[in-house]
This record gives structure tokens, C-alpha cells and sequence, in this order.
């Protein structure tokens, strides 16, 4: 079964559960995130990345110039731990890690939640990539990538046990984007999925297609 195919699974079972007004309540908040044109402006194909180092779900730190060093880098920004979607993203890519490694990328996700929370993730879902903290989303921001969660959802999301302020660290209930970048050694992206609708997700092959046009480029080249 591929992502889009658990996404959609996802996406029914939550329909079942909520009665029509919360239902109303976050199609029109995912509405207003698409009407809004966040996903149109923020960081796209052909900018360089903000360099940029965030603590790893132990406290390490992790330096994307350090990873670059490495060969291109595979940056999956999600909003965190408690959303299903986001951890149905996480598996999917850490079922395709070994064919980023093999074609020498690295892969790094973000989410505004704090260390601890961050840590939680990785050991739940068996991860064995770098999951990175970005306090206040000030990365996420950089790449034009943050939005407020409506109140309404907020209530919602507090109702069944998700205070997302508390799990980031922060008052303000902010999330980055779904968005995920496939970047060259340069600092460069080569490719960019964001998504105003966070239920839509990259596929991994489209990522692993990414680098590989990166790797062949990079062949020919030489």
C-alpha cells in the first residue's frame, strides 16, 4: 500500500469520526490555508535553503552545511508527533531510506515540537534519520513555510489530548506547512512539494526520483 493510499484511509476514518460541524469546521480552516496562498509563496525550486542548526530528538546538534558536505539532503517538514498524517509521512520515508542512502543523500525532519516530543517519534515509529527540533518554527519560518492553526481547530485538537502550544513549547499554536525539499550539495532546491492541505503528502518515489535526477545530472556532468 503506498502513501496516498494511507492518507486516503486516514482521511475516511477521520471523516467517520467527527459529526458534520467539526467537519465543516476543519474543511474551512484547510480552505483558508489554500485561499490564503501561503504554499504558492514559500521557499521554491531553484533558491538556496537558509543554512541552518537545530538539537536532534537526544539534544545533538545538527547542521544542514555539515550535511550538505555529504551530498544532497532530503528535508521533510511536518507538524508534529500527534498528527496521524504526518506520522503515516514519517514511516513512508523511513521505508525508503536505504534507497536515499544508496543514491548518497541524507534525509532530515523538522517539526516544531520540543526535543523530548521529538524523541517520543522517533522511538514509537523505529526512525533512523535525524527528526529535528525548530523552536518557534524559526527555521520553517525562513522558508515562508508557518500558519497559525484556526482556534476553532485548536478546540478540537485540545478536546482529544493535542495542546500543540504545549507540545512545541510556545503560546501561539503554529505549525509549518507539509512541505517537503530535495536540495543539491550546493544548497540549492531541486525540488519542492508543499502542501496547503496537510492530508496530502510527497509519495517517497517522487523524493527517490528527485535525487536520483541529481545523482544522473551530477554523472554526466563530471
Amino acid at each position: 500500500m503506498g502513501l496516498e493510499d494511507e492518507l486516503r484511509l486516514q482521511r475516511q476514518r477521520a471523516q467517520e469520526r467527527w459529526d458534520p460541524k467539526e467537519r465543516s469546521v476543519r474543511a474551512a480552516a484547510i480552505e483558508a490555508v489554500r485561499e490564503s496562498g501561503l504554499a504558492g509563496s514559500a521557499l521554491t525550486v531553484g533558491e538556496s535553503i537558509p543554512r541552518f542548526t537545530l538539537p536532534d530528538a537526544t539534544g545533538r546538534p545538527v547542521s544542514v552545511s555539515d550535511v550538505l558536505t555529504l551530498g544532497p539532503v532530503v528535508i521533510s517538514f511536518y507538524r508534529g508527533g500527534w498528527c496521524p498524517y504526518c506520522n503515516l509521512e514519517l514511516r513512508a520515508l523511513q521505508g525508503r531510506l536505504s534507497d536515499i542512502q544508496e543514491l548518497g543523500a541524507s534525509l532530515l525532519a523538522i517539526s516544531p515540537e520540543r526535543p523530548d516530543r521529538s524523541l517520543s517519534t522517533v522511538e514509537k515509529h523505529s526512525l533512523a534519520f535525524p527528526v529535528l527540533s525548530d523552536h518557534d518554527n524559526a527555521v520553517a519560518r525562513a522558508f515562508r513555510l508557518v500558519h497559525k492553526i484556526d482556534p476553532a481547530v485548536v478546540a478540537y485538537q485540545l478536546r482529544n489530548g493535542n495542546d500543540v502550544a504545549q507540545h512545541n513549547g510556545t503560546e501561539i499554536v503554529e505549525v509549518p506547512l507539509p512541505a517537503t525539499y530535495v536540495v543539491d550539495s550546493n544548497g540549492t532546491v531541486r525540488f519542492a512539494a508543499v502542501s496547503a492541505d496537510f492530508t496530502r503528502r510527497t509519495e517517497p518515489d517522487d523524493i527517490v526520483d528527485a535525487i536520483r535526477r541529481i545523482s544522473t545530472e551530477s554523472t554526466t556532468l563530471s
